[in-house]
């Protein structure tokens, strides 16, 4: 190295800082093309949803866009869920991403039951997992459930 930060006494060279980011993280994903629908819902609360590899900082709160019609919104962290609360609340129906049994599941809250997704080859560990954590609370498999009857929609 050269220059006067090698060998300064002042302190070390600048360069990458890592550190710990306590926040409340909630993904927001517009699906079926509802982009309109969740930078009204934004808008609203004061919040502006920026396009691709780029950040918006407002009110305290981070929005990064990660992905296309995807955005990670960062706030300081609160009581669990009460960051989610309020975006629940004002977009009815609305579904979350996590990791359950170490296997990556989308959830929905649907009229008719929970939607658990997963990808296929996950699949049978995830079916086998639950199928024996939540046997002692009443769970029964039902291979009988589609897209129409989760959706409220009469099948013939």
């Amino acid at each position: 190295m050269s220059g006067p930060e090698s060998g300064s006494a002042s302190g070390p060279p600048p360069g990458i800082t890592c550190a710990s980011l306590p926040a409340d993280i909630i993904e927001l994903a517009a699906l079926r093309e509802r982009t309109q629908v969740l930078k009204a819902l934004a808008a609203r609360r004061g919040l502006a949803l920026p396009s691709v590899g780029w950040i918006i900082t407002a009110r305290e709160t981070l929005v990064v866009c990660v992905r296309p019609e995807r955005w990670l919104l960062l706030s300081a962290p609160n009581l669990p869920g009460a960051a989610l609360a309020g975006w629940r609340t004002a977009g009815a129906g609305c579904a979350a991403a996590t990791y359950v049994a170490q296997v990556p599941v989308m959830l929905a809250a649907l009229p008719a039951g929970w939607l658990l997704l997963t990808p296929s080859t996950t699949m049978r560990h995830f079916s086998d997992w639950l199928g024996a954590s939540a046997r002692a609370f009443g769970f029964v498999p039902n291979p009988s459930v589609t897209v129409g009857s989760l959706s409220g929609e009469k099948t013939p």
